[in-house]
């Protein structure tokens, strides 16, 4: 177990590899699952804000499904996330590029420059969820099939989990946690 700060993190985001291997997955976690993304309160409000704009990043049938959802719904459990099309397959904000890779409409305005809002933290911090607790946060690795091909890149490229979230957990935490992490994890 790691702590930094008010955080405490599974010790697989350093022992275990992990690098997004899109070519092998085709975007998968867009799809696979019983809800869409997870989202934090403040989230919510920026995903209605930047609709307008989005919306042309998306295709037909995810407009068509936010206008019937919304821009954000709670899932089963009561937890606010995405919507989904259809009985919960792809993200609503998910779109195909021309070699069939699901990507993120959301992250494709940002990286256009029409907003400054990246994508969710919980996609942009996968494979780690968070379990958020009255006193602390648990960083904990999500293992799922349907990344092994992400696991077996991070090994062919000893890329930690830690490493490869750093943009990701320095959005969330800021950059002197992060320092932290690293200095608790490599001394």
């Amino acid at each position: 177990m790691i702590i930094v700060g008010d955080t405490v993190l599974s010790d697989d985001i350093k022992e275990n590899f992990f690098v997004c291997d899109l070519e092998a997955c085709k975007g998968a976690c867009c799809v696979e699952g019983d809800a869409g993304a997870p989202l934090e309160d403040e989230e919510t409000k920026i995903i209605e804000d930047i609709y307008p704009i989005v919306k042309d990043y998306i295709t037909e049938e995810g407009r068509q499904a936010i206008e019937r959802q919304g821009t954000w719904v709670f899932d089963k459990d009561g937890d606010k996330g995405t919507p989904t099309i259809g009985d919960n397959r792809e993200c609503a904000y998910a779109l195909y590029d021309d070699r069939g890779i699901l990507k993120c409409g959301i992250e494709q305005a940002y990286l256009d420059g029409k907003t400054t809002y990246k994508k969710p933290i919980s996609c942009h911090m996968y494979p780690i969820r968070v379990t958020k607790y009255d006193q602390f946060d648990a960083l904990n690795y999500d293992r799922w099939h349907i990344c092994d091909p992400a696991c077996q890149l991070g090994s062919s490229l000893k890329v930690p989990i830690y490493k490869f979230l750093k943009d990701a957990l320095t959005r969330k935490y800021g950059e002197a946690w992060y320092a932290d992490l690293v200095e608790e994890i490599e001394g």
